[in-house]
């Protein structure tokens, strides 16, 4: 007899649920039952509208706060007795952490952590310990760790937090592939996309947009970013730079650099999107001077489009770009060196749309979403099997 699955995924905010598109839909094709678990946020109503599943709102707030942690431990302790899901994936940082100690406490058969990347890496003294120790317990009372990057997997088993043989890294790589198929495809855009937001922007058609999409935080490297940037719209007047994302107050930048950036009449700034293609679509190179990355999306996607890429070499970020063949990869927290790459973008465009080129046609091949979903399928499978041998096979 085929037994049906329950999979409680548990995340910190509702946002992170967009880095499973499709793969819920892939599980509960294959009978799962699924039920999630965020902090509200003005995502959760949509994450459950997109996904058709039913999530739970807690409180679990990014910062260390032990009365709020402790409050969410126990709330998630309850819903994992309440719903004793065969399986329990718990993700990111804080609810990683929290998800895989009240797993355990409840009993839970399989734990999964998935390792989106390594804040302890960045981090120095007494915060270093304490985020090398939340890891290590994450890790150690998971019964499978999945890393986003081979980079972070091995840096986190040199650093003893996680045995070699309980460490996986799905298919190539990245939390969910990318869909090059439909949702970052350029020949399904609309007609004259580019040029609409270029417009809606108040882009000049003929203008160079050098883009960045995510956070606009300390760690993505935004200090170095405003320090090329001034450079370069010294020495390129039809330059422009433009920020997708959000601010952030926490690992926040310099209130001076972040004041430069909105005085300055070429820089377009947009908060957060949902359909990032357009913009994409808009840039003519896209730049992620990140210091610590687990397995960057955004290169990706910007490849999938058909637009160069310049990244650094930090952790997951040159699996996620091939260099000299897709974009360049420089060091992190050097600007000169930022400088120099995005320069060399500018000045052979010839260069970036043979980097485009092949960005997509590696993109479409390596990192088909569906590579990954099965390969997770399949180690929920076999977990499950090796947490009662005896019982009837599952899906």
């Amino acid at each position: 007899m085929v037994k049906q699955i329950t999979l409680l995924h548990i995340v910190t905010v509702p946002e992170t649920f967009t880095f499973f598109r499709g793969q819920i839909a892939f599980m509960k094709k294959r009978g799962f039952r699924i039920h999630g678990v965020a902090s509200p946020g003005k995502e959760l109503s949509a994450v459950i509208k997109r996904e058709q599943i039913p999530v739970t709102p807690i409180v679990m707030p990014r910062r260390i706060t032990p009365w709020a942690d402790l409050k969410a431990l126990l709330q998630l302790y309850r819903l994992c007795r309440r719903l004793r899901p065969d399986i329990v994936h718990a993700h990111t940082p804080k609810g990683g952490l929290l998800g895989v100690i009240a797993a355990r406490l409840a009993g839970a058969r399989v734990i999964m952590y998935g390792l989106r990347g390594l804040p302890f890496v960045t981090a120095t003294g007494l915060k270093r310990r304490l985020l090398c120790w939340t890891e290590m317990i994450a890790c150690g009372w998971a019964h499978r760790v999945v890393a986003v990057s081979r980079a972070i997997r091995q840096t986190i088993i040199e650093t003893g937090l996680c045995p070699a043989d309980k460490i996986v890294v799905l298919a190539n790589g990245s939390s969910n592939g990318v869909d090059s198929q439909v949702r970052f495809n350029p020949g399904l855009l609309p007609p004259h996309c580019r040029e609409t937001l270029r417009q809606q922007y108040n882009i000049p058609l003929d203008s160079l947009v050098v883009g960045f999409v995510g956070r606009i935080v300390r760690d993505k490297g935004i200090i170095e970013l405003e320090a090329s940037w001034r450079e370069l719209r010294r020495r390129f007047p039809e330059l422009l730079l433009l920020l997708v994302g959000d601010l952030e107050t926490q690992d926040p930048i310099p209130a001076e650099v972040w004041q430069r950036l909105q005085a300055d009449p070429k820089v377009i700034i947009t908060g957060w999107v949902n359909d990032l293609a357009p913009f994409y679509a808009a840039m003519d190179i896209m730049v992620l001077p990140t210091y610590r990355e687990g397995f960057p999306n955004t290169p990706l996607e910007a490849a999938a489009m058909r637009i160069p890429v310049v990244t650094t070499s930090v952790d997951g970020c040159p699996e996620a770009t091939l260099s000299e063949i897709t974009g360049i990869i420089v060091p992190p927290r050097n600007s000169p060196a930022l400088t120099m790459a995005i320069e060399r973008l500018i000045l052979n465009p010839d260069l970036g749309k043979r980097m485009g080129e092949a960005g997509r046609e590696w993109v479409v091949q390596q990192f088909r979403p569906v590579l990954v979903w099965q390969a997770l399928y399949e180690q929920y499978l076999e977990l499950l099997q090796a947490s009662s041998p005896e019982s009837a096979p599952y899906q």
